[in-house]
């Protein structure tokens, strides 16, 4: 067994990646406070295809350093833009037929393997901040809250982390 190269991994380049088809799915991030939660999850989109990233309220936006940092260059091939009103930014989404998914633990909530994926559905799907979660505004907008179930004693997992898990959860339907 062996490390491959990076030239072994066969991965396409900035210029291609623009080009290709994406996955039907928004990721929006609303008030994450930490730049570097949010340089990963460009990264993660980058890996996964994902359409685009909406930035929503104190959420840094790129060219910030600790972004750059993280996200190590997929600022630059994830189209993403920035919502100084999430609640008008939701709408917009519904209406372009988007469902409309919050990440959060609520008396509502689904664990997340049980909600059903389509891959002829678009998603939207909203990421709250670190300490206080979605916005209090939002959740009334939401079709459909999910969870990770979590087994431990801490009560949620890094924001980051969290998108990782939900993005490839959804993106492994859209490819099977």
């Amino acid at each position: 067994m062996r490390k491959l190269k990076l030239e072994e991994l066969g991965r396409i380049s900035p210029e291609e990646y623009r080009e290709i088809q994406k996955i039907p799915i928004i990721v929006v991030l609303d008030n994450i406070r930490s730049a570097m939660n949010v340089g990963s999850f460009f990264r993660t989109a980058d890996a996964f295809k994902i359409q685009k990233l909406i930035l929503a309220g104190i959420t840094a936006r790129p060219p910030h350093k600790e972004i750059l940092k993280t996200a190590i260059g997929a600022a630059n091939t994830v189209e993403w833009s920035y919502s100084d009103d999430l609640c008008t930014s939701m709408a917009e989404l519904r209406e372009a037929g988007f469902n409309i998914i919050g990440i959060e633990q609520t008396d509502v909530s689904m664990p997340i393997s049980k909600y059903p994926i389509h891959a002829d559905s678009r998603y939207a799907l909203i990421f709250g901040n670190e300490v206080n979660g979605l916005s209090e505004e939002v959740l009334p907008l939401l079709d459909q809250v999910l969870e990770i179930p979590q087994y431990g004693t801490k009560h949620s997992l890094n924001v980051s982390v969290c998108g990782g898990i939900v993005l490839w959860h959804f993106t492994r339907k859209f490819l099977e």
